[in-house]
């Protein structure tokens, strides 16, 4: 009998194969399928033009990672039940089906802080009713409940494909070459021992490297200050929406952002009613896009304010710092008071400051388990002479100001 394969050519992996069917139904879904539209990394490409990948090729190559891990745990004798198997494969490729356009952004504006990961599980939920329980085993997994704890690790953990494919994704389209990871070499160095996934010890170095090329993308990429700045005004722009429709303002919107600028929702909400995670999965990034375009001539001048400089890439300066930023942000605002004519009411659009944050590597979390070369198994921070030290590990604080000049 002919069995359908999904062949899909991979800018970083190459020829990627999807033969099970069930992946093939979940990647046609309307769901699923939206990930097409929203870019993995937000609005990044203010800073490297070539970020405007998507969180739908993201979400194959994790899917593809896992199967290579399980692959290689067979070839040493770690056999992966079929139904296992597949099932890791489905929670690798649904784990950010969650994530909405501009995806942090709009969790802390417009869908009241409910994670994306929160997202994914009730979106999974929905489909698995769908798909008459077909994701039940993969929903386990994603959930952390699953008996056999090494698939979860794989999926979600401090080493798993999900981070593999992103840092090698980001690395490959940003062209910043200190996010390249030896992905395949870490790969054929996990083995699992009494049901936990860890590293042979002669993979150490390039755990190591993974590491420390998570810890140099986060501060030369993902927190870097203009993409810092993106963000945080496209925050505010809609903040501004959100408060002038709820105050009554009529403003231009698709039916899908307006629905959620009308509305104050948390997680339960979207439990509880279908509607809402319905509407959700129809937005993408063109709902916020076509928005801002049109808001940059409303007759609100904040509004029109914040969409131009966004539309215009006149951004917020930014300054970072590890030290306290309080007095130089009183300075700011008064500097801008004066030289802009800002209300003190509406300052906060125009002058601001916050904290940042990034940890390399928590050892608070699920640590990466090494099995040395004589039996025994030691945390990574514990092998001799590891560049993953406590140190290192300690998560990074910088205060920043954002300001318009």
């Amino acid at each position: 009998m002919y069995i359908k394969v999904k062949i899909v050519n991979d800018p970083v992996y190459g020829f990627i194969r999807f033969p099970e069917p069930e992946l093939l139904r979940v990647i046609d879904h309307r769901w699923f399928q939206r990930l097409r539209r929203i870019k993995q990394m937000g609005l990044a490409d203010f800073v490297y033009p070539g970020a405007v990948h998507t969180r739908f090729a993201h979400s194959l190559g994790a899917c593809h990672l896992a199967g290579k891990a399980m692959d290689e745990l067979r070839a040493k004798g770690i056999n992966t039940p079929k139904e296992e198997y597949l099932a890791t494969r489905l929670a690798a490729l649904l784990h950010d089906v969650g994530h909405g356009p501009y995806s942090h952004s709009l969790e802390r504006t417009l869908v009241g802080g409910v994670s994306h990961e929160t997202l994914s599980r009730i979106i999974m939920t929905r489909m698995n009713n769908e798909m008459g329980g077909m994701l039940d085993k993969a929903i386990e997994i994603f959930s952390r409940s699953y008996p056999v704890r090494y698939l979860h690790q794989l999926v979600s953990s401090q080493l798993d494909v999900d981070r593999m494919d992103y840092l090698n994704r980001d690395s490959f389209y940003t062209g910043v070459s200190e996010g390249v990871i030896g992905y395949d070499r870490i790969l054929q160095m996990l083995t699992v021992r009494d049901n936990e996934l860890m590293v042979e010890e002669k993979g150490v170095q390039s755990v190591e490297k993974f590491i420390i090329a998570r810890r140099l993308m986060y501060w030369q990429v993902y927190l870097h200050k203009t993409v810092l700045s993106t963000e945080l005004l496209l925050i505010n722009i809609l903040r501004r929406a959100k408060d002038l429709v709820q105050s009554g303002k009529n403003l231009f919107a698709t039916p899908q952002l307006d629905y959620f600028l009308k509305r104050n929702l948390n997680e339960q909400d979207f439990i509880n009613n279908e509607d809402h995670l319905e509407v959700f999965c129809q937005m993408d990034d063109t709902d916020i896009t076509s928005a801002i375009k049109v808001w940059q001539n409303d007759d609100d001048k904040i509004l029109s304010d914040l969409c131009q400089m966004l539309i215009l890439r006149r951004l917020y300066k930014v300054r970072l710092s590890s030290e306290s930023l309080a007095s130089y942000l009183s300075e700011m605002k008064e500097q801008v008071m004066k030289t802009k004519g800002i209300k003190e009411e509406d300052l906060h659009y125009y002058v601001f400051g916050g904290e940042t944050s990034s940890s390399t590597y928590n050892v608070n979390d699920e640590l990466i388990k090494i099995e040395t070369k004589s039996g025994l198994v030691k945390n990574l921070t514990e092998v001799n002479d590891s560049l993953v030290n406590p140190a290192l590990a300690k998560a990074v604080h910088k205060n920043y100001i954002c300001y318009v000049q």
